[in-house]
C-alpha cells in the first residue's frame, strides 16, 4: 500500500501519479496556480483513482459556476464508476461530491468531518470542510474542525503549517484576534507559501483597525502569494484596503488597475474583489471613472446563474445604478430561486439574499429610506451569505451609509455599536469618519441634511 504526504493509504500503484497526487494536495492548501496541472496529470496517468475524480467534482463546485455542473456532476459519475476500487476514506469524497450536487453542501462537509474521525492528520479533507464552511458562512464550525484535529498532527507533519494557517483564519472570524495572529505568523513559518496564513493576519490588522501595521505584515512577503491562482487577487485587494483606510485613495486605486483587476475574468472571486473596493472608494467620495463599465457588462451576464448569494450580491454591486434593467432582473430571480426552495444555496437567496438584493437595488436608485430598512433587515442573517467579516463589511458599509442619507442616526449610531463590539472594541478611519457625521447631523436643524460621502 502506497502512503500520501500525509501519511494516509492511498489506492494509487504509481510512483509518478503519487508525487503528482501530493503536489494536488499541496496545491490545494496554498492556492497555487499549478494544481489543475498536476490534477490533471493524476487523472491521465491514474484514471482509476477515484479520489482525483471526486476533487475535480469539488473544485468545480467551489468556483460557484452553473454552466460547470454538467462537467462535475460527469467527474462524479466516473468516480462512481471507480467507487468499489476504492478505499473506504476515498469514497467519503465521492459521497461529498454527490451530496453537494444534491444541494446539501453541509451533508459534503459531514462527509469530510467523517475522514476526520478516522483520519485527523488528512490534512486535505481539513481543508474541504474548512473551504466550503467558508462559502456556506459557518466560521463556528470551521474553528470546531480545525481544533479537534489540532492535537493529533506532530510539528513534523507535512500539513501542519496549513493547519495552523485555517486555525488563524478560523480564529479571526471568531473575534480572536490576538491569537489568530500568533497562529497566522507560525504557519507561514512553517509552511512559506501559505497564502491563506498570511491573509488570515491581514484580516487581523483589517479587523482591529490598523492598516499602517497590515502593510508592514505583508511588505516584503509577497513571495507567500505570487504563486497563488486568482487568490493573489485577493491578497492585493486586502494592500488597497489598507491604503484606502489610510486615505491614500491613489494608491487603492493604483492596485486596483495593477494588480486586483490584473485579469479581467468574471470569476466570481476576483468580481468579489473589484467591486467591493470600487463600492468602498465610492463611499469615500472617490470618482472611480469608467471601471465600473466593464464589470457591469461581465455581471449582466451572470443574472441568471444563481449558484451563491455572496457572488450574486457582488454582481449587484456593479449594476445597481448602472445597469438597473439587468439590476432589476437579478433581483427578481433571487426572489424566484428563494421562492422555489430545494437547495441550501435557494435557502440563502430567501435569507439575506432578498432583503440584501432588495436593499442595494434601492441604494442604487437613491432611495436611502428602502436601502437601509432592507439592509437592515438582512444584517441579522448576513453571515449566511459566506465570505469573511472584512469582504461582508462593504454590505455593512452601504447599509450605514444609507442611513446617514435617510437621516436614521440613532439606528446607524447602533449599527455603528454593533461594529465595533465585532471588531474587538476597535474602529478603523471609516466608522470615526462615520461618527463624526452623526455628530454634525445632530447638529444641524434637520438630520437629514448629513452630507452624503
Amino acid at each position: 500500500m502506497m502512503h500520501d504526504i500525509f501519511g494516509q493509504d492511498s489506492s494509487l500503484t504509481d510512483t509518478a501519479a503519487l508525487q503528482d497526487w501530493n503536489a494536488v494536495q499541496l496545491g490545494v492548501l496554498s492556492h497555487a496556480a499549478a494544481t489543475a496541472d498536476h490534477l490533471g496529470a493524476v487523472l491521465t496517468t491514474a484514471p482509476e483513482f477515484a479520489l482525483a475524480h471526486a476533487i475535480k467534482g469539488l473544485s468545480l463546485l467551489m468556483l460557484g459556476r452553473s454552466e460547470l455542473l454538467p462537467s462535475a456532476r460527469g467527474a462524479l459519475r466516473d468516480a462512481k464508476a471507480l467507487y468499489e476500487g476504492a478505499l473506504p476514506r476515498e469514497r467519503k469524497y465521492v459521497d461529498a461530491l454527490e451530496n453537494w450536487l444534491a444541494g446539501q453542501p453541509s451533508q459534503a462537509i459531514q462527509r469530510m468531518e467523517e475522514v476526520l474521525d478516522a483520519f485527523p492528520q488528512d490534512t486535505l479533507a481539513m481543508k474541504l470542510s474548512h473551504g466550503i464552511r467558508f462559502i456556506m458562512g459557518d466560521p463556528a464550525g470551521m474553528r470546531l474542525s480545525v481544533e479537534r484535529v489540532l492535537p493529533s498532527y506532530d510539528p513534523d507533519h507535512a500539513g501542519r503549517g496549513y493547519l495552523l494557517g485555517c486555525h488563524s483564519f478560523a480564529l479571526e472570524e471568531t473575534g480572536e484576534y490576538e491569537r489568530a495572529a500568533n497562529a497566522g505568523r507560525q504557519a507561514l513559518w512553517m509552511a512559506p507559501d501559505d497564502a491563506w496564513g498570511l491573509h488570515a493576519v491581514a484580516h487581523v490588522h483589517d479587523m482591529s483597525g490598523n492598516a499602517a501595521a497590515g502593510l508592514e505584515w505583508l511588505h516584503g512577503r509577497e513571495v507567500a502569494w505570487a504563486h497563488c491562482n486568482n487568490f493573489r487577487y485577493h491578497v492585493w485587494w486586502h494592500k488597497a484596503l489598507m491604503h484606502l483606510d489610510l486615505g491614500q485613495m491613489d494608491e487603492a486605486i493604483a492596485l486596483y488597475d495593477t494588480e486586483v483587476r490584473k485579469d479581467k475574468t468574471d470569476d466570481y472571486r476576483d468580481i468579489s474583489n473589484a467591486t467591493s473596493l470600487l463600492m468602498r472608494l465610492e463611499l469615500e467620495g472617490v470618482d472611480v471613472g469608467p471601471r465600473w463599465e466593464e464589470l457591469a457588462n461581465l455581471c449582466a451576464a451572470r443574472t441568471e446563474d444563481g449558484s451563491l448569494i455572496f457572488a450574486d450580491l457582488h454582481y449587484l454591486l456593479a449594476l445597481t445604478g448602472h445597469r438597473k434593467e439587468d439590476a432589476h432582473r437579478l433581483v427578481q430571480r433571487i426572489h424566484a430561486d428563494a421562492s422555489a426552495g430545494g437547495s441550501e444555496a435557494k435557502e440563502r437567496m430567501a435569507a439575506p439574499g432578498c432583503a440584501a438584493a432588495d436593499g442595494l437595488e434601492a441604494f442604487g436608485d437613491a432611495n436611502y429610506k428602502a436601502a437601509f430598512e432592507n439592509l437592515s433587515t438582512a444584517r441579522d442573517t448576513m453571515l449566511l451569505a459566506g465570505g469573511s467579516h472584512a469582504q461582508r463589511d462593504v454590505f455593512e458599509r452601504i447599509t450605514i451609509d444609507a442611513g446617514l442619507r435617510a437621516g436614521r442616526l440613532d439606528e446607524v449610531e447602533t449599527i455603528l455599536d454593533d461594529r465595533r463590539v465585532k471588531r474587538g472594541g476597535t474602529e478603523d478611519n471609516y466608522a470615526l469618519a462615520r461618527r463624526a457625521l452623526i455628530a454634525q447631523g445632530r447638529n444641524s436643524p434637520d438630520p437629514r441634511s448629513v452630507p452624503a460621502e
